[in-house]
Formats: C-alpha cells, structure tokens, sequence
C-alpha cells in the first residue's frame, strides 16, 4: 500500500519548529529528517516571513502547534508553505487512537498539547498564544510525537493520517483567507425575489403574508409560527395530531395550514441563516470567508463554527459568482462512502458495480436490486443502520449481493454494541461506548433502555468506519490537488492569484482559478481523486469517478 500524501510524505526533509517564547519573538529549531537539532536561535517576529520564504525551497515540515494561529499571519505577508506538523491536532489524533494504546503516549498525562487546536476564526495575531512553559517546547513534542507513531500498531496508516490532517489545516487556513467569491447584490436579489424587500426590525413582506396564512387556517389571529410551543398548541387546538412542528412531521398531514407552514419555516430558515444580517456579518470586499474547523468531528469530518459553510442552501448558491476572466471548477465525488466501504471490505462484486460512474446504476446492473432509488436506499440502510421503510426493505437484497460490505458495517456494527472501539482504515478511533451485559438486578425498563442505547451506539460505529474513512480519502484528495493547483501558476505569483481552493464540503471542493487553466483544474481534480484511492487503498479496484463543472456561479453546477 502506498501510504503518501503529495506534499506531505516522510522523504527525509528537514523540520523547522516555531515558537513564541516572548512577544514579538520567534524561536527557530531546525532539524534534519530524525528530528535532531541542528540550530535553534531567536529572531523578530517581523523577519518571520523572509525567513519562511527562503527556507521553503528546501521543502522543509514546518513545526508549530497551531496551524490556525501560525499560518494567517504568513499568508498576508504573501509567504505560502508546502507542508507542516499540527502538533496539536496531532496529539488529539494520537491520543485517542486505540493503535497507540501500547506506546509511551498512554503514560504521559495530558497537557497543554492536548487542548483542541484553535478555530481558522481564531485571532491572525501570532503571538496571543501563551509563552510556552519549559516542556512545551515543540522539539520536544515532535520527538514524542514521531516515536509514538513508529511505536505504535499501523505506523504508516497513522503517519498518513497526521499529515494529512496537518495539511488539512494548512487548507483550512487557505480557503479563509481567499475567500469564496461572493456577489452581495445577487444575494440581495435572491432574498427580495424570494421574501420581499428588506424590512429592519420586522418580518419580510412575503413571510408575513404567510403568517396571515397560517393565522387564518388555524382561526388564532394570535399564533406565532416562530415560538414552536405557541405553534404546537395553536395546532393541536385545531385537531391536529402532532406531538412537534418539525417539518417531517408535518408533511404527511391533510390540513389547510400544512401547505402555509412549510413555506414560511422554508423561507424562515433562509432568512435567519442566510438573510441580509448573513450577508453583513459574512461577506466582505466580495468574498465568503467562513471559520472552518478542519478534521474537528469525531469521525475526521469538517465542521465550520460560522458562517454555516457546510450548510449553504441551494438557493443562495446563484450568489457565489466567479471573479471576470475566472471560474468555479466544482467538483464531487460520485457515491463517495459506498465506494469506500467497497474498498474497505474488500467486496470484488461491490467494487465491480462500482465500475459505473453511478455505483447506484451499476448495481441495477449487476442485477442486485431492480431500481436506482432501491439501490441507494438499500445503501443508506447498510451504512447507516436503517431497518425501516425501503431501506429495512432493500438490505436483505444488498446483503445478498454484496457479502463482505455488508459483513464489514455489521461488524462495526456489532462491536459497537458491546461498548468497543472501531477505527477508520487510516486509524482514527471512534469515542467509547458502553459494553452490553445482562444485569438482573436492574429493572425491564432499565435494561430496555440499555439494549436501545447499545443499538444506537451500534449504528454510530457502523457508520464512523465508512464516514471517517471517506473524511480520511477527502484529505489525501485535496493534498494533491493543492500542489497541482499551486504548479499552475506562473513564478513568483500569490495564492489567492493562482488556481486555489475555497470551498470543501465533505466530498465536493470548488477551485476558482483563471479561466485559461480551467480545463487543466477539472483534469487535476479527476487525477487527483484517483491517486487518493492509490494512496489510501493500494491496488483496490474501486474507482472514484468525480462530476465536474466548469461555471461561472455555483448554482449553475447543480
């Protein structure tokens, strides 16, 4: 197995570790390929640029602790870097690894390495960081952390995974400071087709009428469809049997206030999440820059602490608008986490219908199940533990045809069940559960609720060994984008003036990038998912084909 991140791998560079020991200093360590000190002196902060820019020809890893704290302030002084070591998103990695529980990490107490890196949000200002007290010099922890992983159960997969969580900051950072660009009067536009003009202080033409709507269908001129507790009552008065207002409930009933309700919450959502106050908060010199919080979720997902980046609706989508003479390459990847499982488990005949470009079509194909839509409901059931509904319906189907996929989920599945750790194929370690017992001594009740929590916490390691292993190929994907997208450009250009990312959503990524490389983005993008799959599976033969779109606006994507 080929385990190596473009721009990440061990390939005997040097190592330059940073550290404040003392407002407007830096201190500068570096080592050569074994972390053995070569020189360590104290220079102005202010010189930290320069100096970052003459080192980088050598390719060096650069050492911090905070990738978010570090790396903005290089950026605005124009400095781009190749490659770093996150000390601290490495010590949580480590830490919580169930292929680390026999080295030296599982006697060293916990520390100030082991609080959470910081948000991208967090202040560009370097040096806020407290002055480090005398064991946490970075050297240090280097050292520890690089034994670990050499002492460790799956050093090569472990050593993957911390680069490519590291470089997964550095994109983090990255796509901030770029920004997705974004055009406030076609966001504006959106919000008047769709709610009406602006209204400070009250609500938007087209939400009120609705609320006269509502009002009149329930006959309480009173109802605030906005207080859930006020909307449950009105609607129970009025012979509705709902136990909550949420949306799923509600569209199976016949009532005439059914229809007004769910346009007002559709329109509610977009105009508290996305509305004018978004846009003031959000958008800048016509660019999106949310704060996102790389690898932050327990299975190595993205989240975003604001901004809602990963939550962006449809509808304002029209709004993020290629700069003149430039593009948005969008791109995702085709049945991401079935493609994954397929490569996981080993299932010859999963990876063959995996062949298509729709995976979904390709087990019509097969002659596995007879629709799409009973292929991918028989999917989501499998990973995600559904037995309900067309999923409960379509598993035996998938079970049969797809063996050794379905033997996998069902082991994390079962494991889960009895209160043990599951780890993705890179070897991040899903949080502990409870183990299954029978206890007499505790009520029906009791032991009722413990079976429920216990298949609850199942379907979670069912699905934690797909989705984090699909978080981990996600990574290794934009690791070799990124170098390609920087290769792009001419000589001496900044970032933000080449082909670059800003935008990751999971399984998708945009890349804005002059229109004359626009074709050479979409190629490196397929060539690039394909060498993830390389990278994390060897010689599986499970394809990871992309749909990619050259636009002018995200919407136009879809």
């Amino acid at each position: 197995m080929n385990l190596s991140v473009t721009g990440c791998d061990d390939d005997g560079a040097m190592f330059v570790a940073l550290s404040a020991p003392s407002e407007g200093r830096v201190e500068v360590a570096t080592l050569d390929a074994d972390a053995v000190e070569i020189t360590r002196e104290t220079i102005d902060r202010g010189r930290l640029p320069e100096l970052v820019r003459e080192l980088e020809g050598d390719r060096p890893r650069w050492v911090w602790a905070d990738t978010a704290r570090w790396y903005p302030s290089l950026l605005a002084a124009g400095t781009r870097i190749e490659r770093c070591v996150d000390l601290r998103m490495v010590r949580l990695l480590l830490r919580n690894s169930v292929s680390t529980r026999d080295t030296r990490l599982a006697s060293v107490p916990r520390d100030r390495w082991d609080v959470p890196a910081s948000s991208t949000g967090a202040s560009d200002a370097l040096f806020e960081l407290e002055a480090p007290a005398p064991d946490d010099d970075p050297v240090e922890e280097l050292r520890m952390q690089r034994a670990v992983i050499a002492e460790s159960a799956s050093p090569g997969r472990l050593s993957l995974l911390a680069a490519a969580d590291s470089l997964g900051a550095l994109v983090a950072v990255e796509m901030r400071f770029a920004g997705l660009p974004w055009d406030r009067d076609r966001h504006e536009g959106i919000l008047t087709e769709l709610l009406g003009p602006r209204a400070p202080g009250a609500r938007p033409r087209r939400m009120e009428e609705l609320v006269g709507s509502i009002r009149e269908a329930l006959d309480d001129p009173e109802v605030n469809p906005d207080s859930p507790p006020v909307l449950l009552r009105s609607l129970q008065r009025a012979g509705l049997q709902v136990a909550s207002t949420s949306r799923w409930e509600l569209r199976g009933i016949e009532h005439p206030v059914i229809e007004p309700l769910l346009a007002y919450k559709k329109l509610a959502r977009l105009y508290s999440a996305n509305g004018w106050a978004w846009l003031d908060e959000w958008v800048a010199d016509g660019r999106f820059r949310p704060v996102y919080l790389p690898s932050s979720v327990v299975t190595g997902r993205w989240a975003s602490e604001g901004g809602g980046a990963l939550q962006l609706p449809k509808q304002i989508r029209g709004a993020a608008v290629a700069d003149p003479g430039w593009k948005l390459v969008v791109a995702d990847a085709a049945q991401l986490e079935p493609r994954v499982l397929a490569a996981m488990s080993g299932d010859a005949a999963m990876a063959r219908a995996g062949q298509a470009h729709d995976m979904y079509e390709g087990m019509v194909s097969a002659g596995a199940v007879e629709t799409r839509s009973q292929a991918k409901y028989g999917m989501l059931g499998a990973i995600y533990g559904g037995t309900a509904g067309e999923s409960g319906r379509m598993r035996p189907r998938i079970e049969r045809a797809f063996p050794r996929a379905m033997a996998f989920v069902e082991d994390a599945a079962r494991a889960g069940e009895r209160g043990e750790v599951v780890s993705t194929w890179l070897g991040r370690s899903s949080p502990p559960g409870h183990a299954a017992g029978y206890d007499e001594t505790r009520s029906p009740e009791d032991r009722d609720r413990s079976r429920s929590g216990q298949r609850a916490w199942g379907r979670f390691t069912r699905n934690f060994v797909v989705q984090g292993t699909a978080a981990e190929w996600a990574l290794c994907w934009m690791g070799g984008l990124r170098r390609v997208l920087w290769e792009l450009g001419e000589e001496g250009a900044l970032l933000i003036e080449r082909p670059h990312l800003v935008f990751f959503l999971h399984d998708e990524l945009i890349v804005h990038t002059p229109e004359r490389f626009a074709e050479e983005v979409a190629e490196a993008l397929r060539a690039s998912a394909a060498e993830a799959g390389r990278i994390m599976f060897g010689s599986a033969p499970v394809e990871f084909p992309l749909t990619v779109a050259i636009v002018d606006t995200y919407a136009d994507a879809d």
